[in-house]
């Protein structure tokens, strides 16, 4: 166990409880936490039954700022996962608009009151499209004037800027919190508790505080943990507006941020090995492996595969990984050394780890339906790993 995972819980000792029982009590359906060894014994069957999540991402879409179709369906594709009684939780792997739509507060507050309809409990990690890639022009952001040395940014027939503070990345993440992640330790939807980084950081680090969208929790028998790490961007290292060099601004967003989710990462896999969890599933934005971008544009990820790759192989037990971002469903092993991607961060052979891009972007509105049997260990495959299994699933037709 690493030194960094040791100090984050020792603080959580230090504020009245274990790790362990932080992570148990995060569970409840309700904020009230259970007291009575009853309760305790009620909880644990819960962990470990046989769950299913319903899990979607990059979307809704839109070709244009002004297209709405996608979020019109919207509606009609939560009251789908809604009407299925299997559903415990639903997962959303970011990217609620496309790189071709604005940032703004208005959208952002129109699709958080869609997510109000959802009635399981919605766990949501933060994409590109809404902070991290707001300062390009397509999204409404700007773009760096060479002959003037300044930023065109994008305005409106008023003259205003379209985009919520120019674009800027760091404010709009800082929009997505106060809109989302207004309640840290809380999910969209339903009500659930979780463990936010905001509640459990490293206190070496106390900036790591702010990463309320970092969130882990358990479910059959398994510990789920989400990391904002933006996809397209190689982890946020495209210059923003494209100057010719990066501000200090971004420098810091990155450095702050990598650094938090590689702690975050370490806590997870170290809190998964306390409790004896059956499982780990990771769930991030960034397609780390994606050969569109290219192997040289995807090193702002090193870091963060290397220590998925090591800490899996420590862990030993199956680790899935969830991620969007390329927007078509991919199944298979890329930290595997005979797997066709491995060359994009070589170098790693680890069997027990695979990865899932969910399919998003496109009508109908697709859904992957994740069943995690904690009593079952399927050889890896397509549709089954370990207590993991999985299907897509697409919105009804409509009449």
């Amino acid at each position: 166990m690493t030194l960094s995972v040791r100090r984050c819980i020792l603080s959580a000792t230090l504020a009245g409880s274990t790790l362990s029982n932080l992570i148990s009590l995060a569970h409840a359906d309700e904020p009230a936490a259970p007291t009575s060894v009853s309760a305790l014994a009620s909880l644990r069957d819960r962990l470990d039954r046989t769950s299913t999540l319903a899990v979607y991402g990059d979307a809704p879409y839109g070709t244009t700022p002004t297209d709405t179709e996608q979020f019109v369906a919207t509606p009609a594709f939560i009251d789908s996962i809604n009407a299925d009684p299997d559903v415990d939780l639903v997962i959303h792997v970011g990217d609620i608009h496309s790189g071709k739509q604005y940032c703004t507060e208005a959208y952002d507050r129109s699709v958080a009151a869609l997510w109000t309809q959802f009635q399981d409990p919605l766990v949501y990690t933060p994409g590109d499209n809404e902070w991290s890639d707001c300062h390009k022009k397509a999204e409404g952001g700007g773009a760096y004037n060479a002959s003037t040395g300044q930023i065109d940014y994008v305005l409106d027939a008023m003259g205003a800027p379209v985009d919520s503070a120019k674009g800027d990345p760091v404010a709009n993440l800082d929009l997505v919190r106060s809109i989302f992640f207004a309640q840290p330790g809380v999910t969209l939807g339903h009500r659930k508790l979780v463990l936010s980084q905001g509640m459990l950081f490293d206190p070496l680090h106390r900036s790591d505080a702010k990463y309320v969208e970092n969130v882990i929790w358990m479910q059959s028998g398994v510990l789920f943990a989400t990391v904002n790490v933006p996809g397209g961007s190689n982890n946020d290292q495209d210059v923003w507006y494209g100057a010719p060099t990066e501000t200090s601004s971004q420098l810091t967003e990155r450095t702050e941020r990598t650094g938090a989710a590689l702690r975050w990462l370490e806590l997870s896999f170290g809190a998964a090995r306390l409790v004896r969890a059956k499982g780990i599933v990771l769930v991030l934005q960034a397609d780390m492996w994606d050969p569109e971008k290219g192997a040289e544009h995807q090193q702002g990820y090193h870091s963060i595969v290397d220590t998925v790759a090591r800490r899996t192989r420590s862990f030993r037990g199956p680790v899935l990984m969830l991620n969007g971002d390329s927007h078509v469903y991919l199944s298979h092993n890329p930290l595997a050394a005979a797997d066709p991607l491995n060359y994009i961060h070589p170098g790693y052979d680890v069997p027990n780890f695979h990865r899932i891009v969910v399919h998003g972007s496109t009508m109908p509105l697709e859904w992957l339906r994740l069943t995690v049997d904690p009593n079952s260990d399927d050889p890896e495959g397509e549709f089954a790993f370990g207590p993991f299994s999985w299907q897509r699933e697409a919105e009804p037709a409509q009449p």
